[in-house]
């Protein structure tokens, strides 16, 4: 569930990026929830050209997905279904993060493939066709320049950091799906709660091509009696032949993959947390396992590794630079330091990946404590945090260090701004005694410190927005100006407000992007 900040942060990138027309249609269906066009234009109060122009343009940018719901799939008999779009709030979110995503192809490839990226980024969805179109575009020599971006789409597509366009409009069932079996009363075999599906969720997978689809540069449909004898993958890809590769690129659409993306994002903090906990070897061998297993996560939030075995691990490890001087038991060694001890009936072993992103969350909250409230109340808050349990106010004072008197005080001022959870017991026996019980419930406290960054990501960009527009002039004025020659008070007047003007920006662009790390490690992570 999205919080009220988050949908405000959002529905502000897309009034920056497209409008105050778009963002309207795209804040409705934040509120209201999946609808159809005419309900679109019933609850806007916008024209029909309006809306429709809204939603293509969410749509070529990856913020909103059409569907239809299977109740109100009518089949292929020529009568319309219904067709209702979702607002995808985390592809509007990452929009944030196309800096991030540029560095990262520029910093793995090269500049080229940065460029390619950009133009996926900028237009949302292109054909091959077009990428090579908008490179050549006033150029000279269009033949070595039209080879250079094929290249550079071949390794973005190898890397998975591009991919094809999810199905426009998939027909998803709209009911939560039911068990297959009861089970017993008290059986061990009792699976683990998992909460339901979200509509989201189950329009992203009906949306989503087959793996083999998705990454693959050329396709065929084949007839539904091939498709009968065939599976999903092997019926649909033909990697090898390019005799249709021609004319596909101007009519297969391709776009930025974001999981992929975020992936990267995720691992390169599981290993740079366990350099920084651990030493240089342990994140060698974490970035090794996860660099080999990347391709086969099924999704980003996956709480254990790939199980691997010792000589696998091993095998990858010996590959990187820092890894050529490992010996077998030094990888053993820092496996266990890692907290991932063999498993028994297949010798393999599994990062527990999920315990490195709480740390990393603890961490981020208790350091908002300490600015916050001061070093009294970050002992308390650690204390309860590493407890994990209820504990009575004076044994937090006694463990502490605090003195008795401040930690009623503290604690009822970590309360108050929810970040601790609190439990009256009232014990009665020859003398009625009551007692304040306080622990921290990280769940509920993880979603209100996201909501507060949120917020904070929120004024820092309306503010970023509000210095752009009050010294706009500025960002128009011709370079030669800027470095006077003469030394009039007009000159250094202007001078000094241009170097302010870049002193901010810099300084509010860079707080928001350390901001956007803090936010990825709540919501993406």
């Amino acid at each position: 569930m999205v919080s009220q900040y988050g949908f405000k942060f959002a529905i502000h990138l897309v009034t920056n990026h497209f409008g105050k027309i778009v963002a309207k249609v795209c804040e409705t269906l934040f509120r209201k929830g999946p609808l159809s066009l005419g309900e679109i234009i019933r609850c806007t109060e916008l024209t029909p050209e309006q809306v429709k122009n809204s939603l293509l343009v969410l749509v070529q940018h990856n913020c909103v997905q059409a569907y239809v719901p299977a109740d109100q799939f009518r089949g292929e008999d020529g009568s319309m279904a219904t067709v209702e779009y979702l607002a995808l709030f985390d592809n509007i979110i990452h929009r944030l993060r196309f800096p991030k995503f540029l560095e990262i192809a520029k910093h793995q490839f090269d500049d080229e493939c940065e460029k390619v990226l950009d133009g996926l980024l900028r237009d949302g969805r292109l054909t091959l066709k077009q990428m090579i179109e908008r490179a050549v575009q006033g150029k000279e020599n269009p033949g070595a320049i039209e080879a250079v971006v094929r290249e550079s789409f071949h390794k973005l597509l190898k890397a998975r950091y591009i991919e094809r366009c999810p199905a426009p409009e998939p027909v998803i069932s709209t009911l939560i799906k039911a068990e297959s079996a009861p089970r017993k009363r008290g059986s061990k075999m009792a699976k683990k709660f998992e909460a339901p599906e979200t509509i989201e969720q189950r329009v992203l997978e009906a949306a989503v091509p087959g793996e083999a689809i998705r990454f693959a540069v050329t396709a065929y449909t084949l007839g539904n009696a091939d498709r009968e004898a065939k599976s999903d993958d092997s019926s649909m890809v033909n990697v090898g032949d390019n005799s249709g590769g021609i004319a596909n690129e101007g009519s297969i659409l391709w776009r930025a993959n974001f999981e992929e993306f975020i992936r990267h994002l995720r691992h390169k903090l599981l290993v740079e947390n366990e350099r920084k906990r651990l030493d240089d070897g342990a994140a060698t061998i974490l970035s090794a396992i996860l660099d080999v297993t990347k391709t086969v996560e099924k999704k980003v939030k996956i709480e254990k590794s790939v199980p691997l075995s010792l000589d696998s691990i091993f095998t990858e490890v010996t590959k990187t630079e820092h890894g050529r001087t490992m010996t077998i038991d030094r990888v053993r060694a820092s496996l266990v330091q890692l907290g991932c001890p063999q498993r028994n009936f297949d010798d393999s072993y599994s990062i527990d990946l999920k315990s490195i992103v709480e740390m990393a969350r603890n961490e981020e909250v208790e350091s908002i404590v300490l600015k916050r409230f001061g070093s009294d109340a970050y002992r308390i808050f650690r204390l309860l945090s590493k407890s994990n349990c209820f504990l009575e106010t004076d044994k937090i004072a006694e463990s502490a260090l605090v003195d008795k008197k401040e930690t009623p005080r503290l604690l009822y001022k970590l309360w108050k701004d929810n970040y601790l959870y609190m439990e009256k017991l009232v014990v009665t026996a020859a003398k009625q005694s009551r007692f304040m019980l306080w622990k921290v419930n990280k769940p509920l406290l993880w979603e209100y410190v996201l909501d507060e960054m949120y917020h904070a990501a929120l004024n820092l960009s309306l503010r970023l927005a509000f210095e752009q527009e009050k010294d706009e002039d500025l960002l128009h004025v011709p370079a030669d100006k800027l470095v006077p020659a003469d030394k009039s008070s007009e000159a250094n007047a202007l001078q000094k407000r241009y170097r302010r003007l870049r002193d901010v920006l810099f300084l509010m662009g860079s707080s928001l992007m350390k901001l956007d790390d803090a936010l990825m490690l709540f919501h993406d992570f």
